[in-house]
């Protein structure tokens, strides 16, 4: 509560609000260990007239407790008070939990309240409006050291790089040869059904091809898009969770590129689609182009209870209503046993040498599921497995179906995608708004426990978003175009190169927050393109933007040679209308980050040896 220090009141009154764990200043953060105790200490002018100050807290959804403060001291014109919080005490019968809380300021016939937008910095109202959150994890909550401070590199497999051998295609899929200037096939309208069967041919034996490419990236973890055999190309629908597609190389492939990147000290994350499968698949079988008896099938099927019929067979839950992707009940415990139990998909993979799981559509992924893959997941992997949700919003207090979710109770998920701070830098870069940019890190990081904060995975773009070069290009995002339109749309000369330049600043913010950033394979080389299918490109090999290459290249050896970047403290040092600048610190090692967002003017501040020209950054390595 403390980034502007107080909050201002009448003429010249401020209060002041700090916490404390033992001697450490922990104001900033707001998630603590099961078992920590912190002191409030508030500081309230005398000439506010306040008689007593009261902590009011409530467990989420529960009843509100007000808690008195004791009046300790005065200091100069400014009454002190404190009050201890045992964690512990809070929780009473669990090992952790979602409160709220906010301070009352009691004058005689009138009370002032508390109220946050960040979380942290606060204001003084006639009414109770928007309290801080307090998040209490379990005390051995720990996300994978080898992880926390590594560069991801996202791979979008069939359009990354054809490697070795000849494609073996299904019987229904069509490969498109056209590399270079190939168009993803695209529907009529968004919306419009599509078979997504057209194939550019991109596979595991092309990633293992391109390993000192991306080493030299300073990339030490790959996530790759989903590989299991598929019906489509994004293979979002799974077919058959126990092999390797064969266009990708099959399990020989996989195997090998296991073994090439681990030589190469990168690790592997997999894409776990869990929440539903493929209509043509071995569980569901709606083609019949399986030896299985599928759900749709016969009530018969092993798998008929794994799916929830409307009406047998052609009424059923599917993932937003899109037929080809028929909704599993992971509440069910044969189908959750399936991926879950030691013997299952999860562990297979992990035991193949796969180093973590990123989850798709986790908010639709239930408790139990995510309760028993974290345990297998650690078990097998003696507790270095990652789990990363597809979340998009705050994790901590995300309610899904209207349900509060315990990601990170210290029981299900190590990260989450990290939308959130691809907005905030959004916001910076594109609309110039450095306080939605301060506000939105100060929320997030005053939210999530400190390994968590270590462990977020920072994005600019995915298979789900517009390429981020076009985004910053063109902001109207293509609004008004019909999809053959867009499919072809480039940016203009004077736009990319302004993008170009944007990027910089982005991917620098990107690279140098808490976090680990996750580069969509071909940002970094200049690749366009409007939203889904168009920002699935396939990678331009040859006719990469040398200078945007050259820029990712000095990141990723900034965060391998800086500890700072890779497990330091974030704290803003300054921002204003025109200008944000934090630093990041571990032990003697500091990095400081400073961003001018302002088109035409210089900005100077005391603490830097230069001024910041406009629209640009500069890092300052100590």
């Amino acid at each position: 509560m403390l980034a502007r220090n107080h909050a201002r009141l009448e003429v010249g009154q401020n209060v002041r609000i700090e916490k404390l764990k033992g001697g450490e200043d922990v104001t900033r953060r707001g998630a603590f260990a099961w078992g920590e105790k912190l002191r409030f200490r508030v500081m309230v002018p005398r000439v506010l007239g306040c008689a007593a100050v009261v902590l009011r807290i409530a467990a989420d959804g529960g009843v509100d407790t007000d808690v008195p403060l004791e009046y300790t001291d005065l200091v100069g014109v400014d009454d002190i008070y404190t009050k201890e919080l045992d964690t512990k005490t809070l929780c009473k019968d669990s090992q952790g939990g979602l409160f709220y809380y906010e301070f009352l300021f009691l004058r005689g016939m009138d009370t002032l309240f508390t109220t946050t937008e960040n979380n942290v910095d606060f204001s003084l109202t006639s009414h109770s409006k928007d309290r801080f959150r307090l998040f209490v994890y379990e005390k051995d909550f720990h996300t994978p050291q080898w992880f926390r401070g590594s560069t991801m590199y996202h791979i979008f497999v069939d359009r990354f790089c054809r490697g070795k051998g000849e494609a073996t295609l299904r019987r229904d899929a069509v490969l498109n040869p056209d590399w270079e200037s190939g168009v993803p096939q695209f529907a009529k309208k968004p919306g419009d059904p599509l078979k997504n069967n057209v194939f550019f041919g991109g596979n595991l034996w092309g990633v293992i091809e391109k390993l000192d490419y991306l080493k030299s990236l300073g990339v030490t973890v790959l996530y790759l898009s989903p590989i299991f055999e598929s019906a489509s190309n994004h293979r979002y629908d799974t077919a058959n969770y126990e092999i390797v597609d064969a266009l990708l190389g099959g399990d020989e492939a996989f195997d090998a590129l296991i073994c090439a990147a681990h030589e190469k000290g990168m690790k592997i994350i997999l894409d776990g689609v869990f929440n539903h499968t493929g209509d043509d698949s071995i569980y569901f079988n709606r083609r019949g182009n399986y030896s299985t008896v599928g759900a749709y099938q016969s009530p018969d099927s092993r798998y008929f209870e794994w799916y929830d019929f409307e009406k047998f067979p052609d009424r059923y839950a599917a993932w937003w209503g899109i037929e080809i992707m028929p909704r599993l009940h992971q509440d069910r415990a044969d189908c959750r046993s399936y991926f879950t139990s030691p013997g299952g998909i999860i562990a297979r993979w992990l035991e193949r040498g796969a180093d973590g799981w990123r989850l798709d559509v986790a908010d639709e992924l239930c408790n139990d599921f995510l309760d028993e893959l974290r345990v297998t997941t650690k078990e097998v992997t003696n507790g270095e497995g990652v789990i990363i949700g597809e979340v998009w919003e705050n994790a901590v207090d995300k309610i899904s179906y209207g349900e509060r979710r315990r990601y990170f109770g210290g029981r299900q998920l190590d990260s989450v995608m990290n939308y959130p701070v691809r907005n905030a830098i959004l916001a910076l870069v594109a609309d110039h708004d450095t306080e939605t940019f301060y506000n939105i890190l100060t929320d997030l990081y005053s939210s999530y426990p400190p390994e968590v904060c270590h462990s977020l995975m920072n994005l600019l773009g995915t298979h789900d978003t517009e390429r981020i070069l076009t985004l910053l290009g063109d902001p109207t995002r293509g609004e008004g175009l019909t999809n053959a339109r867009k499919a072809t749309k480039r940016l203009s000369a004077r736009q990319r190169s302004r993008a170009i330049e944007l990027l910089k600043i982005a991917s620098t913010l990107q690279f140098t927050v808490f976090g680990v950033p996750s580069v969509y394979y071909g940002d970094e080389a200049g690749l366009e393109g409007y939203g889904d299918p168009f920002c699935r490109l396939p990678y331009p090999w040859g006719r990469e933007e040398s200078d945007l290459i050259a820029h990712y290249k000095m990141l990723g050896q900034l965060r391998l040679h800086h500890r700072a970047l890779r497990e330091g403290d974030f704290k803003f040092l300054y921002h204003d209308g025109d200008c944000v600048i934090y630093e990041r610190r571990a032990a003697r090692d500091r990095v400081v980050v400073a961003v001018n967002v302002n088109a035409t003017q210089s900005k100077k501040v005391d603490f830097l040896s230069a001024p910041i020209a406009p629209m640009s950054f500069m890092i300052l390595e100590k």
